[in-house]
Formats: C-alpha cells, structure tokens, sequence
C-alpha cells in the first residue's frame, strides 16, 4: 500500500472543518466584491484613470481588467451564426529532455485542424513534429520547450488561415498572451524575447488577413475585474486615510474571490459581458492592433451555468462584426460536447497534437538505431526507468 489512508483521513476531515470557515469568508467577501461591482460599473472612465494612476505612481507591474468604456455589468445576447466561415484550431505537446533515457531530445508536437462551417466537406488535420536535439536543446529548459510549443501552435494557425477561405477564426487553448521567462536575466530571457518577436509578427498576418483569432481558457482563475475593484476600493480607503497606496501590491481586500463566480450570475447562458482591455506588464509589448483584451463568456446550460475567458486582440476587439462571428462560433462549438462545454475544435486539436507513451517510445528507439546505424555508441538507459518502465503510462506530455 502506498499511502497511509489513515494519516490521509485525519487530514481530509482537518480540511473539511477548515473549507466551511473558508467558504463563508468567500461568500461574504464575493457579496462586498458583487455590491462594489453594481456601484462602479457605469464609471467606466474613471476607473481606467484610477488604473492609471496606481501604475504610474505606485504599481507598474498592476494586473488587472481596463475598461474600455462599456458598463461592467453589459450583458451581449447570442448573434446569429455565420452562414459559412473557416474555424482553425490548434494545440500542442511536447518530450522532454529524459536523462534516464538512452538518448537526449526533446519533441514538439503541434496539431491543427480546419472545418468549414456551413459546408459538408470534413475536416482537415495538420501535424508539426519537430525534434530537437545537440545544441538546438541543450539551451533548452522545460519552460523554453514549453514556450516553443506555444509559438508552433500559433505558427501553424497562420499557415492554415493563408490557405482557409474568409471570414477566417482561429483558436487555441489558454490565453493569447505568451508566457516565458522574461522578467529573468541571461539567456532565457532573450530566448523569450525572440519567441515573442516572432510570435508578434504570427498575430500580424493574422490581422493582415483579417482573421478573427482568440485564446481560449476554460474555468479561468484569474480576478482581473475584482483586481479592477479593489484599484477602485483602495482609492477611496487611501483618500480617507486608511491605507497606504505604496503597499497597494500587497494589499488585496477580496483575495480568493474569482471573476468566473461573479460573471456566472450576470451572465444568462450564450452570453457574453463587456470587453476588457489587459493592464500587465508584459501585455504592454502588444500594441496597437496587437493589443490584448478579453470578454467572459457562459458556454453552460440553462441549469448550470459555466464561464469561459476569451482573450482576444484589439483588431477583434474593436470590430462588432468580428466579436459576433467569434461570440456565436465559439457557443456552437461547445454546445457540440454537450453538457461539458469546451470548444469541439480545440478538443479535435488536442487529439491530433497528443504524444502516446508508446509513440514517445517509437521516437527514441528511432533516434537510438539511426545513431548505432552510424557506429555511434549509445549508452543504455537508467535501471531506475527500467524498473519505472514495467508498468507504462498511456500519454506523455499533454
């Protein structure tokens, strides 16, 4: 037996005791966050300005929703859908770096898909497999591996809508924003900044070609509008004195509190809310067209609602013709999983993108008869990962 079930029970009930405490303390901080909401929502302007300030004065790495002059509480009814469009979707895997493997490579995987909405034609899948080794990986991290995945994603999608009929919409899984190491010094970070150079220029053909594209999360996490309103609640505690707003990054009066559990209720299902511009530090290397903006989105049901953040750039974000197209496709393609919403194409992507265990398997023992074919010694793998190997997993690096 491996776990010690007793030890384990002893501390389940110890969170039990501890998740009803908690959850009261949420629900009453989500009620201040709700009230706050409904008091600020129509001031749009001058809640843009008090983000400015904080950032300019106080905080410049801020992250938090801007608002870009609608209501905070707008609610947008379903449009209509397209009569035809070309929806692409992408996503990636990858093989890390395995020391105890006979030989060192990593793979990336990049899997995209096309279905023309409004034509019987089935859709077609791409698949990008590229391997990395010597020095092209020895420079690379887990985090850089991970980084390069993105960027192949987005790569693939490009070259897909070149050849897609218009009106185009392209998606992938997680946010548009690319993350990386770029706060850090050295080498990981000018890796970084190069991905994020030509990842720029991928999202400048897609403008170029007029395609809709958006980044997909599902269950989002983030606080970005209640980040917004404690901006607004802390300005209004500072002018009477009652904090000091050079501590403003530490203070946050409704940690816990989600965006997802207040746009759940003002959100009926098929709707989606107001726009947001993204303020962070790294979203200020996306400028002009390129810049980020997100809305929320309830892909759920009539009995169960369920939120969806799409981030999107300002070319989308600023035309009404191309938010409907991207509001309506994005519902139909969850409402074709039924009652798990999430996008049909990302999840097609996914399938297409995905390494086995055994095709990892396949991959290195490619590797190892090339290089003994060659006379090249090839040192055996670790009897740890021999031992690790009896019982195999089915997937590797999804």
């Amino acid at each position: 037996m491996a776990v010690d079930f007793q030890q384990v029970r002893q501390q389940v009930q110890q969170l039990g005791a501890e998740a009803l405490q908690r959850q009261a303390r949420l629900e009453n901080l989500q009620a201040q966050a709700e009230e706050l909401l409904e008091q600020v929502a129509e001031r749009s302007d001058e809640l843009r300005q008090m983000v400015q300030t904080v950032v300019r004065l106080y905080d410049p790495a801020l992250r938090c929703a801007l608002p870009v002059g609608e209501s905070l509480t707008s609610r947008h009814a379903l449009p209509p859908l397209p009569a035809a469009a070309s929806i692409l979707a992408a996503d990636g895997s990858q093989i890390f770096m395995d020391r105890h493997a006979e030989v060192q490579y990593g793979l990336v995987n990049a899997g995209g898909i096309l279905l023309r909405h409004g034509s019987s034609l089935p859709p077609v899948t791409h698949v990008v497999s590229t391997l990395l080794y010597h020095e092209a990986f020895d420079r690379m991290t887990d985090a850089t591996l991970a980084l390069r995945r993105d960027l192949d994603e987005r790569r693939l999608l490009a070259e897909m809508a070149v050849e897609a009929e218009a009106p185009v919409l392209t998606f992938t899984d997680g946010p548009m924003e690319l993350w990386g190491a770029a706060n850090e010094g050295g080498e990981q970070a000018s890796q970084f900044q190069q991905s994020l150079e030509e990842y720029l220029t991928v999202l400048e053909r897609l403008q170029a070609l007029g395609a809709v594209t958006a980044g997909y999360v599902d269950k989002p996490g983030a606080d970005l509008v209640v980040r917004l309103l404690e901006v607004a609640y802390l300005l209004e505690q500072a002018n009477s004195g009652r904090v000091d707003l050079k501590q403003i990054r530490k203070l946050r009066p409704f940690h816990g509190v989600a965006d997802r559990e207040i746009y759940v209720k003002i959100l009926q299902p098929g709707e989606r809310s107001a726009v947001f511009a993204m303020q962070s530090q790294s979203a200020r290397q996306y400028e002009g067209g390129l810049a980020l903006h997100f809305f929320y989105l309830n892909v759920g049901t009539e009995h169960s609602g369920y939120l969806a953040r799409v981030e999107i750039p300002a070319w989308v974000a600023g035309d009404p013709h191309k938010l409907d197209m991207l509001h309506a496709v994005l519902i139909s393609q969850c409402r074709m999983l039924g009652p798990r919403p999430y996008p049909y194409l990302l999840h097609r992507a996914h399938e297409t993108a995905v390494v086995s265990f055994d095709e990892k398997e396949q991959v290195t023992q490619m590797v190892v008869n090339e290089l003994l074919s060659r006379g090249v010694s090839v040192p055996r793998r670790s009897y740890k990962q021999s031992a690790k190997d009896v019982g195999k997993r089915t997937r590797y690096g999804t």
